[in-house]
């Protein structure tokens, strides 16, 4: 399989000749990483289950753990899933990489859609699969919003939308998300929506896809699916810990598929997720310092917030010599926006990810404002 580099490592090759300035300490805003202290609530019962170390864990996941999410399910959004139509999985990137080699496996000549630029395990996902892929642009002209004709639509088997969006930081209305779902319905493929950023709302709390299926009438989720993780809402990506929910059908098969796939999270980090997911006050400080960054980026570099994610999206007279630039005059690090794109989507723009404490991120957009101008 012929894998494409990984935009870090692009980075590294991009700026490895490159003396930065002395005068600056290093920072990075490439990563999606939030750099706070996970919550002690959680790290305790984490060191209270480690003697749950010498049992196997289930693959399907302990009762626990799916009652954490479910209640998480529950608070947030108001739905109300049985445990037919809910998997835990240790993280999403292996489901995004697996989930599609389980579904089109059996499938000849197979379509996937997704939007483009992208967290690029997409990519890796259709390679595996062998898949066509067609590109759903996000562009400065479409607001950033995944565009795609109902005949593409009609040759699909899979489609991945993600909103809120990285790298671009955009937000598929209620209204777009209920139009997906129909869709999804009408030329009968299967719909993910990948939620990792839903909490990271600046303002009003974003409805799931789950949500929009309901509001059309698609009870049952029949082809909608949707991912989240508790990597950003809770500052915590080493507890591995995410999910997949909705058509139960599907994850039945699913999960028989997954007994194979040996990636049972263990027992102490399923604990210590449970009480994680169940909780939504320590998300709403993680949310209040995010904001925080988004009032120092408009003061320092006269952006507008976006609606959710700690991304900025800031367009550039040309990514990669500014990418350079910045790095070598200022010590700092972004990604390159066509790093994260295909056939020519990203160019010209630059992802900051505003992770770091108010100091830091102050600091590093100072920087930015230099290298601007």
């Amino acid at each position: 399989m012929n894998f494409e580099t990984y935009p870090f490592e692009k980075l590294n090759n991009l700026l490895k000749k490159i003396n930065p300035n002395s005068k600056y300490s290093e920072l990075s805003l490439t990563i999606g990483e939030p750099q706070f202290e996970t919550p002690q609530f959680i790290i305790n019962e984490l060191n209270n289950s480690a003697h749950l170390l010498n049992k196997y864990p289930k693959t399907s996941g302990e009762t626990i753990l799916r009652k954490g999410m479910l209640q998480y399910l529950k608070t947030r959004f108001n739905l109300e899933l049985s445990n037919e139509q809910i998997i835990p999985t240790f993280g999403t990137r292996e489901v995004l990489f697996n989930f599609p080699q389980f579904l089109l496996h059996n499938i000849e000549n197979s379509v996937m859609a997704y939007p483009n630029p992208f967290y690029q395990i997409y990519e890796g996902s259709a390679k595996a699969t062998n898949s066509e892929v067609i590109y759903m642009n996000l562009t400065k002209e479409n607001d950033f919003q995944p565009t795609i004709s109902e005949k593409d639509l009609d040759r699909c088997d899979f489609v991945i939308i993600n909103t809120p969006n990285n790298p671009t930081s955009s937000v598929i209305t209620m209204n777009e998300l209920k139009r997906w779902v129909k869709l999804a319905l009408k030329h009968d493929f299967i719909l993910l929506n990948d939620e990792c950023y839903i909490d990271l709302y600046l303002d009003k709390p974003l409805p799931s896809l789950l949500n929009a299926s309901i509001e059309v009438g698609n009870y049952d989720f029949k082809n909608i699916l949707v991912i989240n993780s508790i990597s950003k809402r809770s500052s915590a990506p080493g507890l591995r810990s995410g999910f997949i929910a909705g058509d139960a059908k599907i994850l039945k098969e699913y999960m028989t598929y997954r007994t194979y796939v040996g990636c049972a999270s263990p027992l102490p980090l399923q604990h210590a997720s449970a009480i994680a997911w169940a909780n939504q006050e320590h998300v709403d400080i993680f949310r209040a310092k995010y904001i925080k960054n988004f009032e120092i980026a408009k003061e320092i570099l006269g952006l507008n917030p976006p609606e959710a994610t700690f991304y900025i999206w800031l367009e550039v007279d040309n990514e990669i010599e500014f990418t350079k630039r910045l790095y070598q005059e200022y010590n700092v690090k972004v990604i390159p926006g066509s790093f994260l794109g295909r056939e020519g989507q990203g160019e010209g723009f630059v992802r900051l990810a505003l992770v770091h404490e108010e100091e830091k991120t102050r600091e590093a957009l100072e920087r930015v404002k230099k290298a601007l101008n």
